[in-house]
């Protein structure tokens, strides 16, 4: 398999398609592509782009292609089986898919007010109304998934799963910009980090030379 991916630095939906191969335990090729670079818009055009129309990540596994994060989630779980991505009991595991595709699809004040940056961290600042209200809706769906699901784990379900991923770039957020957390969502945010996955990851985004200065500061 090849997985094409963005900047580690800054690309989020990079980071959950990445950490959906690494759960597979599936080998797979990594390509990292930098993000708007000179050669960024010759670059999406090539082949194999095309089934994406550009975007990052894009897994290629022979004449097979998936792109978005959720869908390489899917497709991975198809092939080494869905209780290395999903929980095995059927409550847990239907809140864990809403959860996951919530987080896909919602969040959008969170996502443009404070893009991922892994190696910044700014000063604390009172987040606006809009985002503060995405915040506590996190905050509630990690708060109902650790007191239903999550037993002796660290992670959202106990064990570490596709949930887990789709959230990671949140985690990452909230060190970033140094946003205000419960204590209980700060002890999930450190599992997180700490997981060897997202310690490889962070590890790789310290070392890239690549900067892109509209990611570079807090939104005003």
């Amino acid at each position: 398999m090849k997985l094409i991916i963005g900047n580690k630095a800054y690309s989020s939906w990079s980071l959950r398609g990445w950490l959906a191969c690494k759960q597979s335990g599936l080998p797979f090729e990594e390509m990292v592509v930098p993000l708007y670079d000179q050669e960024w818009d010759r670059r999406r055009e090539g082949d194999e782009f095309a089934p994406s129309s550009g975007k990052v990540p894009i897994l290629w596994d022979g004449e097979a292609v998936v792109w978005d994060s959720l869908a390489i989630v899917d497709y991975l779980a198809d092939k080494v089986g869905r209780d290395l991505f999903w929980p095995a009991n059927d409550a847990a595991r239907a809140m864990a898919r809403s959860m996951a595709a919530e987080m896909h699809s919602s969040f959008a004040a969170l996502r443009r007010k404070h893009t991922m940056n892994i190696r910044q961290v700014y000063p604390p600042a009172t987040p606006d109304a809009d985002v503060q209200v995405e915040l506590a809706r996190i905050f509630e769906l990690w708060a109902q998934a650790r007191a239903r699901f999550g037993g002796d784990g660290d992670f959202l379900f106990g064990a570490f799963g596709a949930v887990d991923m789709m959230f990671a770039p949140v985690c990452t957020r909230i060190v970033t910009y140094s946003l205000p957390t419960p204590r209980f969502a700060a002890a999930y945010v450190l599992a997180v980090l700490h997981h060897p996955f997202m310690q490889d990851w962070i590890a790789g985004a310290q070392e890239e030379e690549w900067i892109i200065e509209k990611f570079e500061q807090p939104v005003a």
